[in-house]
């Protein structure tokens, strides 16, 4: 059995939007804009699964819970992308990256910019786990499979001690988010991107609604098609049988 550590006293040490599971485990799943059945994640072997919105507050509290439980060797990147804030894309950006001058190299997030961090921190996390990326996935059984593909090359708790990131608890994004000395104009873009991403899951529930009320009107006139077919064709047989007796 591969060897295990201690996390920090009271991991997960960051509230969230999260389910935690067994701190021995050596994976985590993240689902980024996904809801998923977090609880059957974990039951599955994960040790935490949840959510993650923001690409920055949000990726500072999954990184300070990784960090702080040396055990955990593997994060599964699943779920849907979240729009404007692209969090998944700028969580894999600052594993292959790193941060400069604050700011997560590579991300195209709108503020993927990093304050409760430091490098050591930031470098802790990027050698002590390794991505396992099926982005856009929401399937359980994929997901599962995963997992169980982490457990079985676990390689051990990470060779170090757990690193605690001393943050605070705020209620807000990510079921109770770091709060953080943010710009006040990174915070007013950040409100104006939720408030884009509510309007474009708005216009997709509207087009997929407009799409259906389509389908549903062309499948209606293509059964009034086939019923008109079928009522054309026995009016000609009959017409044909009675002719035949003239």
């Amino acid at each position: 059995m591969a060897d295990k550590k201690s996390p920090a006293s009271g991991w997960p040490i960051i509230k969230g939007d999260y389910i935690s599971g067994s701190p021995e485990s050596c994976v985590a799943v993240c689902s980024f804009g996904s809801h998923l059945d977090e609880q059957a994640i974990c039951d599955a072997g994960a040790s935490m699964c949840g959510s993650c919105k923001t690409e920055n507050l949000g990726l500072e509290k999954l990184i300070a819970n990784t960090i702080s439980n040396p055990n955990i060797r593997f994060i599964i990147f699943c779920g849907t992308e979240v729009k404007g804030h692209l969090s998944g894309q700028s969580l894999k950006a600052l594993h292959e990256n790193g941060v400069e001058g604050g700011k997560i190299v590579g991300s195209k997030g709108a503020i993927a910019f990093i304050e409760n961090l430091d490098d050591v921190a930031i470098g802790r996390f990027r050698e002590q786990v390794e991505i396992v990326d099926i982005m856009e996935s929401e399937d359980m059984g994929a997901i599962t499979a995963k997992i169980n593909e982490c457990i079985a090359k676990d390689p051990g708790a990470f060779g170090a001690d757990p690193i605690v990131v001393e943050v605070s608890d705020d209620e807000g994004d990510d079921g109770g988010a770091v709060s953080a000395t943010a710009n006040p104009q990174f915070l007013e873009i950040e409100a104006k991107l939720n408030a884009i991403e509510a309007k474009l899951e708005f216009a997709d529930a509207e087009l997929a609604q407009r799409y259906g009320r389509k389908v549903g009107r062309d499948i209606g006139i293509l059964y009034g098609l086939v019923a008109g077919l079928i009522v054309f064709m026995m009016l000609f047989f009959l017409l044909n049988k009675l002719n035949g007796f003239v």
